[in-house]
């Protein structure tokens, strides 16, 4: 017989069946959809080409460049705010208070050192660093504690403990003197359902009470994101569901952020507005300054080009406006003409008008919440966001986006874990990519992915807790964080918990910094006419492209849809880049095909598959 051609339509297909989606592809990893054909990703490196880690789970990455032209990144995790600068990162996390005389209390022969500061204000996880140590306290050099400490645990408002890198040589209390600096309280990695085990603070209350809402005011529950935006050179740091600081670059000079003083102290989300800059905060507070006053469906925006003045007058553009169909506002991105708000039920827009309203508000769509803070983005006008159940596109009219893989994302997502998804666009290849934890995990273990040009999805395993396209850098950058990493940081700190993260090039080479990738394709069953006829396939004739490395072919074989796969005795087959034709001697029903590739540089793009099959008995 002569040989036939297998035109695989682009896209995986989960939505069906593996036999209703013969002529398609049903699965993969670390393979994208370009120009109608598979091929494999691209790989990463180290950013800065060398293994920085950072201390916490990054939430977002932002790159700009300064007035001069220099390019900055910042970066905010659970723990920490960094900053790249002079090609490294720094640590320019907000300060909280500091106290400048704390004593301290040891023990002979224990590492452990209680600190005494009144009101200290700090929770177990909490950074603070020390100066000025003087008089040896317990004989622990004073060098020794002239650094940055985790606290361990809180004993009350006046006392807790550190780990000193040396033990203390006598007992003693209330020794020595030290100016106390206390970083901004941490977040947490992971969220939870309720109150209950594992939020808030250990010993915080009886064995067997529940927590109230107001001993965490609701925020322990979901993990900690940053979200940044540019004001000129300047970077606003907002933490979702906290306060709204603000990082300069003050002409070279590192600096730590700094709350804005006259903004409010508890929002969701920030942007500055354009073209007529104003700081818009979303689920904000009602009363400047009383977090107990957040609403969470309230928006305020400053004076114009002033954002810190958000007390509304008659002779600025200050303001706010609540909006309804909603119980509480969960991200807002600027796209073409407005601000498009999100709630977790609906959509809203948010233009400039002018004096005296300054901003109008209408509803643009119900029932398309967003799931998450990151799960929302613009390209070119257009909006594209993943909700609880479906994603959703607004270029003009909210939509649903048709998916291929929405049964496969949907129940199989933890919604638990729902204030990490992040997505990224990866403008060179026309696609945006949700990353999130699947139903198991706490931790991001996959990724969905959208080709908006082609209308195709892929699916993998990539984990990326953010991204950022190209524009300061000319590759994307994107962090991956271990939660069990023990790492040493950028900056050391003394009595360190475990979890750190990286941050990577992408879209370069085709290896995992070193290793090779595996790359993963399976296409659905297929067979001769109505499936009634059992199938001989002699040979089949590679059509790759860009071939690097060898593939392992696999042809797996059914007698019937639901029947367990079965392969060859000549299974499996590798090829090469010389490889002309395969002998197969594959016999069943229905017949499908997979390939994977983890080669070191390894690259394929696949063209069409062309066999040599004919009908055959069905014994």
């Amino acid at each position: 017989m002569p040989l036939l051609r297998l035109a695989l339509k682009p896209g995986i297909d989960k939505q069906n069946t593996e036999y209703g989606a013969e002529g398609g592809w049903t699965d993969c990893d670390y393979v994208r959809f370009q120009y109608g054909l598979p091929e494999k990703t691209g790989g990463w490196i180290h950013f800065n080409d060398e293994a920085q880690y950072l201390i916490g789970m990054p939430s977002e990455v932002f790159t700009w460049n300064a007035l001069n032209g220099v390019p900055y990144s910042i970066i905010g995790t659970d723990r920490k705010l960094y900053a790249f600068i002079n090609s490294g990162w720094v640590d320019v996390t907000p300060i909280r208070h500091v106290d400048p005389t704390v004593s301290f209390d040891t023990i002979d022969t224990s590492n452990l050192v209680t600190v005494n500061s009144i009101v200290h204000g700090a929770a177990p996880g909490d950074f603070v660093t020390f100066t000025d140590v003087t008089g040896t306290p317990g004989g622990i050099p004073n060098a020794s504690l002239n650094q940055e400490f985790e606290i361990q645990n809180v004993i009350n408002d006046n006392a807790y403990t550190i780990l000193s890198p040396v033990p203390a040589t006598a007992t003693a209390v209330a020794a020595g003197t030290a100016e106390a600096t206390y970083q901004i309280s941490v977040g947490s990695d992971l969220s939870y359902f309720n109150y209950g085990w594992g939020t808030a603070t250990w010993g915080l209350s009886t064995w067997g009470t529940p927590r109230e809402s107001g001993s965490t005011k609701g925020k322990s529950l979901l993990s900690r994101v940053w979200q940044f935006d540019s004001y000129g050179e300047n970077v606003i740091c907002q933490l979702v569901n906290g306060g709204t600081y603000i990082w300069e670059i003050a002409g070279g000079v590192v600096a730590r952020a700094h709350q804005i003083a006259g903004a409010p102290t508890t929002s969701t989300y920030a942007l500055v507005s354009t073209p007529d800059r104003h700081l818009v905060c979303f689920g904000t507070e009602t009363v400047i300054g009383d977090d107990t006053s957040q609403d969470p469906m309230y928006v305020r925006f400053s004076n114009q080009e002033d954002i810190g003045s958000f007390e509304a007058s008659a002779i600025n553009t200050a303001g706010g406006q609540r909006l309804n169909d909603g119980s509480r506002i969960v991200s807002a991105v600027r796209s073409r003409g407005q601000i498009l708000i999100f709630t977790d039920t609906s959509l809203h827009g948010m233009q400039y008008v002018g004096p005296p309203y300054t901003f109008g508000f209408s509803q643009l769509g119900s029932n398309c919440g967003c799931i998450g803070p990151h799960a929302a983005v613009d390209v070119n006008g257009v909006a594209m966001w993943m909700g609880v159940e479906a994603f959703y596109v607004f270029d003009g009219t909210v939509k649903k986006i048709a998916c291929t893989v929405q049964d496969y994302v949907f129940k199989d997502i933890n919604l638990v874990q729902s204030q990490k998804v992040h997505v990224g666009v990866n403008s060179q290849f026309n696609e945006v990519t949700w990353w999130y934890c699947s139903f198991t995990e706490d931790y991001i273990d996959r990724y969905v992915t959208y080709n908006y040009l082609e209308n195709t999805w892929s699916i993998g395993t990539m984990p990326r807790t953010s991204w950022v396209d190209v524009g300061t850098y000319s590759r994307p950058l994107a962090t991956e964080y271990f939660y069990d990493s023990d790492a040493a940081p950028v900056d050391p700190v003394q009595g360190l918990t475990n979890g750190r993260a990286l941050v990577y090039t992408q879209e370069t080479g085709k290896n995992a910094i070193e290793a090779p990738i595996r790359s993963y394709l399976r296409s659905g069953y297929f067979d001769i006419g109505d499936g009634d006829n059992m199938v001989f396939m002699k040979r089949f004739i590679p059509d790759y492209k860009n071939f690097v490395g060898d593939l392992t072919i696999h042809i797996l074989l059914r007698a019937f849809p639901s029947a367990p796969a079965s392969t060859s005795s000549l299974d499996p087959y590798i090829i090469t880049p010389a490889t002309q034709k395969v002998d197969t001697r594959a016999r069943g029903r229905q017949i499908a095909i997979s390939m994977e590739n983890e080669t070191h540089d390894g690259n394929w793009r696949f063209g069409t598959l062309r066999v040599d099959i004919q009908p055959d008995g069905l014994r």
